[in-house]
């Protein structure tokens, strides 16, 4: 392929195809809770990006119960598995809560390993010399939602903590030798391609193992919902065709480091959870384009390109340490 594929990855790592199911470990987030403010980041509604099987009712064993059988009824089957802990943030409580609920996934038959999902503020040296403890006898990846480089993004969306926060947390994770993941939002409120451009650079610099790309999506609920009603508002909104989005994260994909694994390029979610089907990604004939069909028209303009991942890529100038 012409760029740096998640299941790669994890063919190299494990020497086979390895599924993540997510987990809804019953955590909450600081945004919504008082700790750093309430209501929660305007673009969120944390329902709508976990799967059916992914429910908080159901302990952490019947989830990964549940995710097994639905990926085997409708995929490939893979032989391991990772418990992905996506729902919110999963390392806000604290430590003995953790380890309950980490060691329970871990104890279920086919789990070879933890991918923990959370924000950059919701880490500190004790909740990762955890994480590490656990990396010394499986695979555990850490994932934060970086979401914008740009503080006044992050002011703008109620993000509740800035980049340098980001930065780190990223560095204090990796220096504990745990793969990191980043989740980034294109097209947020304020920004221009030429920013999301920039924002490549500022990616580089940070020891990320993994990135997501993930269109901006206007959710049911979400204060960003009643912010759209604002012609204003959407009128400053970066506005994607499907070809359009293709080309940008083409852009995006040769500015980046080559060595960075991409997990995602685009975002989904069910109908139901959409405010503007409108901004939905269709083909030429109306019908609403899946995730999973994006990486080939990703791949076919690289190759239509003659470019890759990284073709454009700028070693940086500095390396700082920054340690939490």
């Amino acid at each position: 392929m012409r760029y740096n594929a998640y299941s790669a990855y994890f063919r190299e790592k494990f020497g086979t195809r390895v599924q993540k199911l997510s987990v809804d470990g019953g955590f909450g987030c600081p945004n919504r809770d008082g700790r750093c403010g309430t209501g929660g980041c305007t673009f969120c509604t944390n329902e709508a990006f976990n799967p059916s099987y992914c429910r908080r009712v159901a302990t952490i064993t019947e989830q990964l119960d549940e995710g097994i059988a639905f990926h085997r009824h409708r995929y490939r089957s893979a032989p391991v598995y990772l418990a992905y802990f996506q729902a919110y943030s999963n390392t806000y409580a604290p430590l003995e809560v953790l380890r309950e609920r980490y060691d329970e996934a871990l104890r279920h038959e086919g789990v070879v390993g933890l991918v923990v999902g959370t924000r950059p503020d919701c880490v500190d040296p004790p909740v990762l010399d955890l994480l590490a403890e656990y990396a010394q006898k499986c695979y555990v990846a850490v994932e934060y939602g970086i979401e914008s480089c740009y503080d006044r993004t992050l002011n703008a969306i109620n993000r509740g903590h800035d980049f340098a926060c980001t930065q780190r947390a990223i560095r204090a994770s990796a220096q504990r030798g745990l793969p990191v993941g980043g989740h980034l939002i294109l097209g947020l409120p304020g920004e221009s391609r030429d920013d999301l451009m920039a924002e490549m650079d500022l990616i580089n610099e940070l020891p990320l193992t993994t990135v997501k790309f993930h269109q901006l999506q206007i959710l049911r609920g979400t204060t960003m919902e009643q912010q759209y009603r604002d012609k204003s508002f959407r009128e400053a909104l970066l506005q994607f065709s499907l070809d359009e989005y293709i080309a940008l994260v083409c852009d995006l994909l040769e500015r980046l480091r080559p060595d960075l694994v991409v997990e995602r390029l685009a975002g989904e979610v069910p109908p139901r959870y959409q405010a503007c089907p409108e901004r939905s990604f269709r083909r030429g004939d109306g019908r609403l384009l899946r995730n999973e069909e994006i990486p080939a028209l990703v791949e076919a303009e690289l190759e239509r390109r003659g470019s890759r991942q990284g073709s454009r890529y700028s070693q940086p100038h500095n390396n700082q340490t920054i340690t939490i």
